[in-house]
């Protein structure tokens, strides 16, 4: 544990034959809503998107507003035998539920409907007899039951009133098992209840604390919490859970779960924790070997890879690959927040260091392009083109405030001339859990030897923005658009 250092919160996990599924919540970022694939829940892949694009508004294309920590929260993913049919289910902006649906992970995802109101934290059950139910809310958990089609509600009434010794439940998932309807919650950020039902989906529910203060199997991280469970092909169950480990975001951890005899789950614990590590599953061995997190993109598809997602929904226009990345300027403006088109890759824990070698000869004067730590404060290292001159610099202090507005554009903390119209640049990332964790910069003439450039940027480890850092790839202008670089190569 973590089975996967990235940053994959609000999870939700299923089993389709001999393969597993993880659905994870993405914010402002586009495409939205990851699906991850797995063969024996230890080692997964990135498969596809639910969310093809954030089409919720103006604000999600950087366009009139912005849509920070807005957008993918915590949603659902099940798929349904009857119609061999993949359904993604979510509640953007406290407003509507959308619906998606995809015969494969990969896609294409459409959007199957839209029900106006809101299943808060939802969860998706896929009953014996083909009906649809979701649980959801806050504090106050619902049950919905789906029209047959899966487009509209046929019914929802509240199920169950958290008590107030407890505080708050939300994050719902739904099961059956032997019978019983099960809700699994959880209380942020410390703690998982589950709700249980002899009498039907619309309860009465009964609740037991599954979970409290259980200390996680990542030093400097939180309580292992949220998430979902799964039965394995041969019977048995496992709980994956995110653990908070800021600055890095909230990581997936994989823990047995046995039943007792009167049908209430109990996590497997290694010295009363949730353990660092447990015995590899009993499950078939995994037909193929996944593909591994890390490695070398050098952008050759017709399409980018399903662990890439955009800061906002990009203009694809102004982008392609193939041969290579090519970002043209998309957004005059002096503010990388409010730039449309970067595009960001999670960190991999516990530390990591990416390097992408970019080509900036078709750069235009006032642009901006490099490699960034993105989030709420940020850097970056970069090539900036100003009256005809290029120089390589290191900008630090770029902030938001609470309301995700921008405080800080930046200050340049070093400078030099570059020339040649090709340059690589680098920064090493520690994400472990805590404070004063640092991202170091340099670059190269030569993708041989590596110059170190600037001071080290000091991450913050709050929690409110939620995502935790990426690496931002960006190019935005300052005066007129009509500037583009092209990454030939990014190393992870």
């Amino acid at each position: 544990n973590p089975v996967l250092w990235d940053d994959l919160a609000d999870i939700d996990i299923i089993r389709v034959g001999d393969t597993y599924y993880y659905s994870a919540s993405t914010m402002h970022y586009s495409p939205g809503a990851p699906v991850l694939r797995s063969y024996d829940l230890v080692h997964w892949e990135y498969a596809g998107h639910s969310v093809p694009k954030l089409d919720f508004g103006n604000k999600y294309d950087l366009n009139g507003g912005r849509g920070y920590v807005n957008g993918i929260w915590a949603s659902f993913l099940n798929y349904r035998p009857s119609n061999k049919t993949f359904y993604w289910g979510g509640c953007i902006d406290f407003s509507k539920t959308y619906i998606y649906t995809a015969t494969s992970v990969e896609g294409p995802w459409n959007r199957h409907t839209t029900i106006n109101k809101c299943y808060y934290d939802a969860g998706l059950l896929v009953d014996d007899n083909d009906t649809m139910y979701v649980a959801y809310g806050n504090t106050q958990i619902s049950v919905a039951q789906l029209s047959a089609d899966g487009k509209s509600e046929v019914r929802s009434q509240q199920v169950f009133s958290t008590p107030s010794s407890v505080g708050t439940l939300e994050g719902s998932r739904m099961y059956k098992r032997n019978g019983n309807y099960y809700i699994f919650v959880t209380k942020p950020a410390n703690g998982q209840y589950i709700l249980k039902s002899t009498n039907g989906p619309f309860g009465p529910y009964e609740m037991r604390q599954v979970l409290l203060n259980m200390s996680g199997p990542v030093s400097g991280g939180g309580v292992p919490h949220q998430g979902g469970l799964v039965q394995t092909q041969n019977g048995a169950w496992y709980y994956m859970a995110f653990q908070d480990a800021y600055p890095g975001g909230r990581i997936p951890v994989l823990a047995p779960v046995t039943w007792t005899s009167d049908g209430w789950p109990t996590i497997t614990t290694v010295n009363g924790g949730w353990g660092a590590s447990y015995p590899y599953p009993n499950v078939p061995r995994p037909p193929r070997q996944v593909k591994s997190p890390g490695g070398t993109d050098t952008f050759t598809g017709s399409q980018l890879g399903p662990e890439w997602e955009w800061n906002h929904n990009p203009d694809t226009t102004k982008f392609s690959v193939g041969s290579g990345l090519k970002l043209q300027t998309a957004t005059v403006t002096n503010d990388l927040y409010s730039a449309r088109n970067t595009l960001t890759h999670r960190i991999l824990g516990p530390s990591s260091t990416a390097t992408i070698q970019l080509d900036y000869s078709q750069m235009r004067d006032g642009d901006r392009a490099g490699l960034a730590m993105l989030r709420d404060s940020s850097a970056w290292i970069g090539v900036r083109r100003d009256n005809g001159q290029t120089r390589l610099v290191a900008t630090n202090n770029l902030t938001m405030n609470s309301s995700w507005q921008t405080t800080s554009t930046g200050s340049e903390v070093a400078s030099t001339s570059v020339s040649g119209g090709r340059i690589w640049l680098r920064v090493n990332a520690d994400i472990r859990p805590g404070s004063g964790r640092q991202a170091k910069f340099s670059y190269s003439t030569d993708g041989v030897n590596f110059t170190s450039f600037g001071p080290a940027f000091t991450m913050g480890n709050a929690w409110q923005f939620f995502m935790g850092y990426r690496f931002g790839i960006f190019n935005y202008a300052t005066q007129s658009l009509g500037g583009s670089v092209t990454v030939n190569r990014f190393d992870l």
